[in-house]
């Protein structure tokens, strides 16, 4: 990949189409039919307008990073970066950007989850820095049972 200039903004509702095309793209990423339409994105970045982030190169977003707060905690969701354009820190930059984000709201705490099987992603948090937790269960309760999640393969 020839080096050109990385730029590092906060991802509008205008970016869904090419952000949505990035996460089809990635090798087993999970996608949630209610939660990550365009619908349910514009509704969390409405929520969280300044805090999530795309990562563009080559004139397009080649990474993005959902993240948001309840006031209290910070958590990411669907971080990615294009399989081309991995390896050149651009995961790296866009986390602590997003970190940066919360804690200019006053955000002290994030928290991600990762699945058991991601490899990638959990050697890329653990070389961050973040904590593996064993010291709790995670839990979650369906209250839509048509919020479907389906991974790419």
């Amino acid at each position: 990949m020839e080096e050109t200039a990385l730029t590092l903004r906060a991802m509008a509702e205008t970016d869904y189409d090419e952000v949505y095309r990035l996460w089809k793209s990635i090798k087993n990423f999970g996608i949630r039919s209610m939660d990550d339409s365009r619908e349910g994105i514009s509704r969390f970045l409405r929520r969280n307008p300044d805090t999530s982030i795309v990562a563009c190169m080559d004139g397009r977003i080649v990474g993005a990073i959902l993240c948001g707060h309840d006031g209290r905690r910070g958590c990411f969701y669907h971080v990615c970066v294009d399989e081309a354009y991995r390896k050149h820190g651009i995961g790296r930059k866009m986390a602590w950007e997003a970190a940066e984000s919360l804690r200019r709201e006053g955000i002290s705490k994030v928290s991600l989850v990762a699945f058991t099987d991601n490899e990638v992603g959990n050697r890329f948090w653990k070389s961050m820095g973040w904590t593996f937790r064993e010291d709790l269960n995670y839990y979650d309760y369906t209250l839509e049972e048509r919020n479907i999640t389906t991974f790419n393969r």
